[in-house]
């Protein structure tokens, strides 16, 4: 029994239900565990809208995280394969290669996710693969939740207090023990390739960071509990997260977590019972608890892509509702160069074009300018945000983006007074005093 572990958005070693019960089955049944991470040229390719699916920042950012995950991989005696080609060609062959039997992986139900993995597991040479999915990136798993899917409430409110009312958050899979070395000896270098390819491999420019960065972390798991051990024990920062979190400038006015939440290289359930630990060791406030409040918005997305399907990718949301949308190149020109007649939206839009980052209250002001405001096809907004935030992932992004274009769950169907949302939260100019001055190099 030879198992290969296909990494998607969850490249960590610990809290990982795939890669655990690989590794079990393998050593009680004198089998090895491979693992794979496909970087799929679709996601380097243009979508329909122009955009690059994935920029340099996710890029860098995703290369970085590979890198960290093949370090704890190789503690266990498992080789990562990466493959720069599409899975439903990479993986029969790595199957054929390698005599894989069974194939473990994260279970993900969004439109593109699932056809490529109907394509891989349609394809010649996998009908005798056997493939066990997971979920893996909840705080809530579903089947502790006091409902089902199907029944999610449409507002979230109704969603945290049934939730909180049988509050269960599983805790972390142990991270597996060491296969027996050498677990695998290939052939040829050619029948394991672990080399990362580079930016230019993948159409992409080499690029220095912007020093006004917000973000100016790493990926991998490592500089996440980096990250965690910075903001919650060296500073108590935790502490104080609800009353800072609209800030707009630095790296300290919120956690900074959600990018490797996003690919996976933190999972939820690991930074819940690390806040819990906070809380009883430091302190418990209303500020710890906002942070487990944002994780479950971030729970919420996900089930209601689960709920509603490719409804979420349709113009007129889960509500189905029909606005004179419009597709203006010189609105979205004006936008995405931070040209409009607002500092506040031209500041936060200078500032992902240049880092890959925006605060979420800045997140918000410019998703409510170019959908409500302008009244702008939000489709677009999305795949701009796809392209090039460090925390994408597709049900955060698209949830966030239907509930603030008045086609998702937001039951008081608002929309931003932009110049008062900079008078309260950028009352001094700082934040647009430094994005709105000459750009520097990158």
């Amino acid at each position: 029994m030879n198992n290969l572990v296909w990494f998607r958005n969850d490249l960590r070693s610990s809290d990982h239900p795939g890669l655990y019960e690989a590794c079990q089955s393998a050593q009680q049944n004198s089998g090895k565990v491979l693992g794979l991470y496909c970087l799929d040229p679709r996601h380097f390719a243009r979508d329909q809208y122009g955009f690059r699916r994935t920029e340099k920042f996710r890029a860098q950012f995703l290369l970085q995280t590979l890198s960290d995950l093949q370090r704890q991989l190789a503690s266990l005696n498992i080789p990562l394969l990466i493959a720069h080609e599409h899975p439903e060609v990479a993986i029969p062959g790595v199957v054929d290669t390698f005599g894989i039997s069974d194939i473990y992986l994260q279970q993900e139900w969004t439109r593109d996710e699932q056809r490529v993995r109907d394509s891989v597991m349609t394809a010649a040479g996998m009908t005798t693969v056997k493939a066990h999915e997971f979920y893996g990136q909840f705080l809530l798993h579903p089947e502790d939740l006091p409902f089902s899917p199907q029944q999610l409430p449409g507002v979230f409110t109704a969603f945290r207090k049934a939730c909180e009312q049988q509050w269960s958050v599983r805790p972390p899979v142990p991270r597996p023990s060491p296969m027996p070395a050498p677990n695998w000896q290939p052939a040829t270098q050619a029948d394991c390739p672990l080399t990362l390819p580079t930016f230019e491999q993948l159409g992409l420019s080499e690029f220095t960071p912007d020093t006004r960065s917000a973000f100016p972390f790493s990926g991998g798991g490592a500089a996440a509990q980096q990250r965690i051990q910075h903001y919650f024990w060296e500073t108590e920062n935790l502490a104080r997260y609800k009353h800072t979190r609209d800030g707009l400038v630095g790296s300290d006015y919120s956690s900074k977590l959600s990018p490797w939440l996003a690919n996976g290289s933190l999972s939820a359930r690991q930074l819940y019972w690390q806040i819990k630990e906070f809380e009883r060791d430091v302190k418990a406030n209303e500020d710890t608890y906002w942070l487990v409040f944002e994780l479950m918005w971030r729970d919420y997305f996900k089930y209601v892509s689960l709920k509603h399907g490719d409804r979420i990718f349709q113009l007129g949301g889960i509500l189905e509702k029909d606005y004179p949308w419009q597709n203006d190149p010189d609105e979205l020109a004006r936008w995405i160069n931070g040209d409009t007649q607002y500092d506040f939206v031209n500041a936060n839009m200078r500032e992902i074009a240049a880092t890959g980052w925006m605060s979420n209250r800045g997140r918000q002001n410019v998703a409510s300018y170019f959908a409500r405001e302008r009244q702008q096809d939000w489709r677009i907004g999305a795949a701009y945000f796809e392209s090039l935030l460090l925390d994408y992932d597709v049900h955060s992004n698209y949830g966030n983006w239907m509930y603030n274009s008045g086609v998702g769950n937001d039951p008081r169907d608002r929309r931003f007074d932009i110049e008062r949302q900079a008078s309260i939260y950028d009352k001094d100019r700082r934040y647009r005093d430094l994005w709105l001055a000459p750009a520097a190099a990158s």
